[in-house]
């Protein structure tokens, strides 16, 4: 299918689905239980038949912290892999990262901020220190041959700082590169993003970290997100992080609502003509099933329309 609007976008686009970790592990627990390790594990095999080609499936973290990813190892385990599927974990320190081995991650991702207030609150160090945290643990990947993923939160916007100045992004982005990470995700963490703030650091970015190497994540909490998407695939980006059925949001910010959701990010992609190779049938299911789950409503919109003409 040919391309029918502005030439400048991307043909193909790359889906890296974050429901099964960024999503549900700030989820709340139902009747105190977190969502059970079986139920993680068949979200991600629907996911993996629907064509979504990297999933992030779980967080090594303290499960104190972040109790709906205390069950990341047995999801590992336990999962049936697809070959064409990159099964990822986030690995916040190296004894994250060296569970995250134990279990056979394809990748493992890293993450910093740009804004120093939330980089204290979120993880009680400076930028600089969490870059060099992360250090032994590029190290040991690019040893064994695995890549490593890094995020920067808070790109345009901080629950403490107001408004994020795009070289202060770019400074942090350009750090993780050279550290080793193959690929940048620039998070709009509480949502505050909008089409001419997100264009502005994704220009002072891609002035030091190539744009094929870049990748967009943004929630949703102010309703901008697919416009925000569509200024990023004008830029140039083609890689977008989203969450099945819109779940999630920011422990760090009040009022911050969840991911993206998957369906309407593919949605607006099949509208544009550009390639996700995913069946948006069986995404819509993988959708449901989840939300079914957890005892909510799907926060995508482009979901809740589908199965609204499903019961008609």
């Amino acid at each position: 299918m040919s391309n029918p609007l502005p030439i400048n976008l991307p043909n193909k686009v790359k889906i890296v689905e974050v429901g099964p970790r960024d999503g549900l592990q700030n989820e709340a627990l139902i009747n105190g239980k977190a969502i059970s390790a079986a139920d993680k594990v068949a979200l991600i095999e629907l996911l993996s038949d629907a064509g979504v080609s990297y999933i992030e499936s779980g967080s090594f973290v303290s499960p104190k912290w972040v109790p709906q990813m205390a069950t990341s190892a047995e999801v590992f385990e336990k999962i049936k892999r697809d070959k064409k599927v990159t099964y990822a974990a986030l690995t916040p320190n190296m004894k994250g990262y060296e569970a995250a081995i134990a279990v056979n991650a394809d990748e493992v991702a890293i993450f910093s901020a740009a804004s120093e207030s939330f980089s204290q609150k979120n993880i009680n160090c400076s930028i600089e220190e969490s870059i060099e945290r992360f250090a032994p643990i590029i190290a040991d990947a690019k040893k064994r041959n695995i890549k490593v993923r890094g995020y920067v939160s808070c790109v345009v916007g901080c629950p403490y700082e107001g408004d994020i100045n795009p070289e202060a992004v770019a400074t942090v982005a350009e750090k993780l590169l050279a550290m080793g990470c193959y690929e940048i995700s620039l998070g709009d963490t509480i949502g505050v993003g909008t089409p001419a703030s997100v264009t502005k650091m994704l220009q002072a970015v891609s002035a030091r970290v190539p744009t094929t190497q870049l990748a967009v994540h943004f929630h949703d909490t102010y309703g901008q997100a697919l416009t925000n998407i569509y200024a990023a695939l004008q830029c140039g980006v083609a890689v977008i992080d989203s969450a099945i059925a819109g779940l999630g949001g920011c422990p760090y910010a009040k009022g911050a609502s969840g991911n993206v959701a998957t369906e309407d990010v593919v949605y607006l992609l099949n509208g544009l003509g550009i390639t996700t190779d995913i069946d948006f049938d069986k995404l819509l299911q993988a959708g449901w099933f989840i939300s079914k789950k957890l005892g909510k409503q799907p926060i995508s919109k482009v979901s809740t329309a589908y199965f609204a003409q499903q019961k008609a």
